[in-house]
């Protein structure tokens, strides 16, 4: 088997003691293997998700009847679009363990399949009712978006109206509710409500999860400019200048720049061939190497 290159200090204890108390019906010496790769998944996941996925099967390969393994490689699948290997992972996982705390992504997989009428249906199920507040309001959230995949946008609003939006109080899954809230808002063309409620997931959005200080200034019209289009704006008009300048200057000055030039030329000694190369550019810098490595 393959196994990709893990940092010396990855030792495999980062990982959640749950996580670790399930490794520990494997051999010691394959249980710290399999946590190590399960930590390069959760280290990557974000920052380069085809690098997590990678992980993630060396880990399914190692120990494939655990549970938490499942859940990582479905999480790491889901990450790179390939939601058929999710759903099937999420679907193993939850046999092993018997929760329904998937269940939302399992039916936002549906939606990725092209299906969100079965991610409707699963948002209908007698599973919902078992998940914790986080897990209903995620629920929501993917029913939402379901009905906007059916063009049902009227719908997607209603659905996401509920105690949890009305609520003041911040969670960590607050600022995304409102945001989608806001997002469906402005779809169906209620453009003063949705700039309210996109004001309002950034109040709330402490980890920077959403883009909502983006949608807002888009709404209120504010333009970002390119500060790199400025400097060379800047750098055109100081040639242009520059130009004017040289046209102007009389010639006879020139003339008396040059006499004095070849003077001083004459005192100069050439120290060309005498100089070592620079090796500056030559050894441009050089990052340190990185470890392979806002939803509430």
């Amino acid at each position: 088997m393959k196994r990709l290159p893990i940092p010396d200090e990855v030792t495999g204890h980062e990982i959640d003691p749950s996580v670790r108390q399930e490794l520990m019906s494997l051999p010691k010496g394959l249980a710290e293997d399999v946590a190590r790769n399960l930590v390069m998944v959760a280290q990557l996941l974000d920052e380069d998700p085809e690098k997590a996925y990678a992980y993630s099967r060396v880990a399914l390969r190692l120990a494939s009847r655990v549970a938490a393994v499942r859940e990582a490689a479905g999480f790491a699948s889901y990450a790179t679009e390939r939601y058929a290997e999710a759903l099937a992972e999420f679907r193993a996982s939850r046999r092993m363990t018997g929760t329904v705390d998937l269940w939302p992504v399992m039916a936002d997989c549906e939606r990725g399949l092209g299906r969100p009428e079965r991610a409707l249906e699963m948002a209908g199920a007698p599973e919902v009712q078992k998940l914790d507040r986080a897990g209903q309001v995620e629920m929501r959230l993917v029913a939402a978006g379901a009905r906007q995949d059916m063009g049902q946008a009227e719908a997607a609003v209603v659905t996401l109206q509920s105690s949890e939006l009305a609520s003041s109080a911040v969670h960590p899954w607050t600022a995304r509710l409102r945001y989608a809230y806001a997002d469906a808002l402005l779809v169906v063309g209620r453009e003063g409500e949705a700039r309210d409620w996109f004001a309002k997931a950034l109040e709330a959005d402490q980890n920077g999860t959403t883009d909502a200080s983006d949608r807002l200034a888009l709404l209120d019209g504010v333009e970002f400019v390119d500060a790199v289009e400025d400097d060379e704006d800047v750098e055109d008009v100081e040639d242009d200048e520059a130009e004017v300048v040289a046209e102007e200057t009389p010639a006879d000055e020139d003339d008396e720049d040059d006499e004095d030039d070849e003077d001083e030329d004459e005192d100069d000694v050439d120290i060309t061939d005498e100089a070592e190369p620079s090796t500056f550019l030559d050894a441009p810098f050089q990052e340190p190497k990185k470890a392979e490595s806002d939803e509430g």
